[in-house]
């Protein structure tokens, strides 16, 4: 490709920047609201880091699959194959690592079902594995199909026989609710209460079998968006179709949450509309920026080294507290602190008497620490692909 689409790598970079930011609060209980993950309905900022990880992975899609070793199915497939298959594991490792935790003064290996309670276990699920599903199904359908329109009327499909199946195989009277919400009996049956999320209080898998199908779309609509730029090339016509592109995403998402709620945890059809226009909004905003208007590129450039190894700083954001968290001493008698809560504790919490901006420096001191590993690495020309 002759055109080095650098605004592409911007949005990963500040997709990966939100995530940091949002994923590492000082204190949980103090967040500000538009860093908070919505409590069931609706959309908060936070919200959007998922999505457009997804949309993210359509982008890149667009351009990888130009390339000639993926033309030819064999090679196409085997190379999607591997791919997938690398990503999944490396998020369930990552759900299991470090395969070791303290449980009172003893540390004690983390069973893949908990002999003391089988309802507990390693979670088989989460972002990366679904990143892994959305990224095969969704190649398989970019490659074999390619046309956008057929493209587009399948995804619609997709997204209106979800609608369907959340209404017709509701649990009880609200299909939207947690307990009717179908997905729910799916992943007890197939996964076991073992292997699901539980950090809503209870089994909830918000990453579960069930909501993985409607976010298939997310890939197809961000590769659709991508392709176009690829065809078009950087210019004030392409600027111009892709706002009014996402404006009706955004209106049509926006109108289907008065039948659909627009939803996360459920990965609602309205959702990803909703979501996925904003993405392309925002990707608009950001080749505007980048190349069209007299400002300084160095304004927005922090943000690239976050673009140029977006899987790699995500699992290393995941690995380091796990890490971490392993090393801890006494501060008094009965309780402990390890390097992370020290730092929050001692460094950033007396800055500001205000707990919310406190535990905010703390998430911003975060991602400057992740930067300068995603800048040594991209100074060294280093990027970790799988």
């Amino acid at each position: 490709m002759k055109e080095r689409f650098y605004f592409l790598d911007l949005f990963r970079g500040c997709t990966v920047a939100l995530m940091i930011l949002v994923n590492n609060p000082g204190d949980w209980g103090h967040i500000f609201s538009p860093l908070e993950h919505a409590s069931w309905h609706g959309c908060t900022p936070t919200e959007l880091v998922f999505p457009f990880f997804l949309f993210a992975v359509g982008n890149s899609m667009a351009i990888v699959f130009q390339r000639s070793e993926y033309q030819e199915h064999r090679h196409f497939l085997r190379r999607t194959f591997r791919r997938t298959l690398m990503i999944f594991l490396i998020g369930l490792f990552l759900n299991w690592f470090p395969f070791i935790r303290w449980e009172g003064s003893q540390l004690v290996f983390k069973y893949w079902v908990s002999p003391e309670n089988p309802d507990y276990g390693i979670r088989i699920l989460g972002v990366l594995q679904r990143i892994a599903i959305c990224y095969l199904f969704s190649a398989i359908l970019i490659h074999f199909i390619r046309d956008r329109r057929n493209l587009w009327i399948l995804s619609t499909a997709i997204l209106l026989s979800y609608w369907l199946i959340c209404v017709l195989c509701a649990q009880n009277v609200d299909p939207f609710s947690m307990d009717g919400f179908f997905g729910l009996a799916l992943d007890k049956h197939v996964l076991g209460i073992s292997h699901m999320y539980k950090g809503e209080g209870r089994p909830f898998d918000p990453e579960g079998i069930g909501s993985s199908l409607p976010a298939i779309v997310q890939p197809v609509i961000g590769w659709i968006a991508g392709n176009y730029l690829v065809r078009k090339g950087k210019n004030y016509e392409t600027l111009v179709h892709l706002l009014i592109a996402g404006f009706v995403l955004v209106f049509i998402g926006y109108s289907w949450d008065l039948f659909f709620p627009i939803n996360k945890k459920i990965w609602s059809s309205s959702f990803v509309l909703y979501t996925s226009g904003i993405a392309i909004l925002v990707l608009s905003l950001l080749m505007w920026i980048y190349e069209f208007m007299n400002f300084p590129r160095r304004w927005v450039a922090f943000f690239l080294p976050f673009g140029k190894n977006p899987l790699f700083i995500f699992v290393l954001s995941g690995l380091i507290p796990r890490l971490l968290a392993l090393f801890r001493w006494h501060v008094s008698e009965t309780v402990f602190t390890s390097p992370l809560p020290w730092l929050y504790k001692n460094i950033c919490k007396p800055v500001f008497s205000s707990p919310e901006f406190s535990s905010l420096l703390y998430a911003i001191v975060m991602v400057f620490f992740y930067w300068t590993i995603a800048y040594w690495l991209d100074r060294k020309r280093v990027y970790i692909k799988v």
